[in-house]
């Protein structure tokens, strides 16, 4: 992939974004995808996926044809973001970009298909369903891409997916991305007959940021008063994790009662309620975005200097999607662990089997630190630098 080889438009646009030299899933997955290959592309998240493939794709598309790029996302909130991206470049080519999102107005949804958008970007739930319905047809695509293609071969997901394996082209150039997807290709081939290679360059990607990871020993019954801390931290701005949906539920209503600028982004939500607490969270107007993993794959939000864990993930996997919320682009972050002290051993087996390695923090005088309370000195935490932005919000 050279920039200067990139329409003019484009060009302007790369520069504008403040990009440098393309990432090397960038190189790779572009001249395989203009040379039409099937590929499994694997790199640490962070690494402008999204650019690898859509640049590419949208560069194949031909002039007054249906639909010829359809890309499926793992979760709603990835579709969304896809789009926002998607549309940008598109509009630099006069293509138009239709997503298909489940929890959407779905009359909607077909009444834009009639303008015969040349990308479509969607969750398989929705996809399938206008399949299903006959208000979409996919036998003229010509590329398929799968983001976050691990989730999307999940037990669940692989069976709808089948759906739409099977409405495609046998011929559709099929890529699927992911940041842990080594084995995908075995699996492509097992459940769907397709044979794709594999171009994983997470050894040689030098994209990503410094992440430090921590751990902070307090009560399990008192983490809300942790986080009513770590919110009160000049500049935070942090996307917490829960495993548990309803713990995340309580977590927030103590926390609102308590004024402090929160927002949520649940599996119980509908999509326009993921879109506000989202752009709330991006334009630095809530200092804490509470989640479960919905949000631990895909979403790129600018320079995130915190991740934290309410709960231990439940596996690496977890771990290692919500660490990718930070370093992105090669921005810094810290990932913190909130644990009781009989769960420190476990945490650090999860960590070792990452090849990772942590350390102990406090929450002491008003900020994150290495320096433990009863003392006067002690190293204390890489700052990293975020914009004071007014995050005072009272929920309605």
């Amino acid at each position: 992939m050279q920039v200067n080889h990139l329409p003019d438009a484009w060009q302007k646009r790369w520069q504008q974004q403040q990009f440098s030299q393309p990432t090397k899933i960038q190189e790779e997955a572009f001249n395989r995808m203009i040379q039409g290959e099937s590929f499994v592309g694997v790199s640490p998240t962070g690494s402008g996926k999204t650019l690898a493939y859509l640049l590419p794709a949208m560069l194949q598309i031909k002039e007054k044809q249906l639909t010829q790029v359809l890309i499926l996302t793992a979760t709603q909130e990835l579709a969304m973001q896809v789009t926002e991206v998607a549309r940008a470049w598109a509009n630099d080519l006069d293509l138009k970009v239709q997503p298909l999102i489940g929890g959407a107005n779905i009359k909607r949804q077909i009444e834009k298909l009639k303008e015969k958008p040349e990308v479509i970007i969607g969750t398989v739930g929705r996809v399938v369903e206008l399949v299903q319905q006959r208000k979409l047809k996919l036998h003229l695509i010509k590329t398929l891409i799968l983001d976050e293609a691990d989730q999307l071969l999940a037990s669940k997901e692989a069976s709808l997916l089948g759906h739409v394996m099977k409405a495609v082209d046998k011929n559709v150039q099929l890529t699927a991305f992911s940041a842990s997807g080594q084995n995908l290709p075995t699996l492509f081939a097992k459940y769907y007959q397709k044979n794709l290679s594999l171009v994983d360059v997470t050894d040689q990607d030098d994209s990503q940021g410094r992440i430090f990871h921590g751990y902070i020993i307090w009560p399990k019954r008192q983490s809300v008063d942790a986080l009513r801390r770590i919110a009160h931290i000049p500049s935070m701005q942090a996307l917490v994790f829960f495993n548990q949906l309803s713990d995340l539920g309580a977590a927030e209503d103590k926390l609102l009662y308590h004024q402090l600028a929160v927002s949520s982004l649940a599996s119980d939500q509908n999509k326009l309620m993921r879109k506000l607490a989202l752009t709330a969270f991006k334009e630095g107007k809530s200092t804490l975005l509470l989640s479960t993993d919905i949000a631990a794959r895909g979403l790129d939000i600018v320079e995130l200097p915190y991740v934290i864990n309410v709960d231990i993930p439940q596996d690496k996997a977890s771990y290692l999607h919500r660490a990718g919320r930070v370093g992105r682009m090669g921005h810094d972050g810290m990932v913190l662990t909130l644990l009781e002290a009989h769960q420190v051993r476990e945490y650090k087996k999860l960590l070792q089997d990452l090849d990772l390695t942590a350390e102990e923090y406090y929450l002491y005088a008003g900020q994150v630190t290495k320096e433990k309370p009863q003392k006067e000195s002690g190293a204390k935490t890489p700052k990293i630098k975020k914009k004071d932005k007014n995050k005072k919000i009272r929920k309605k």
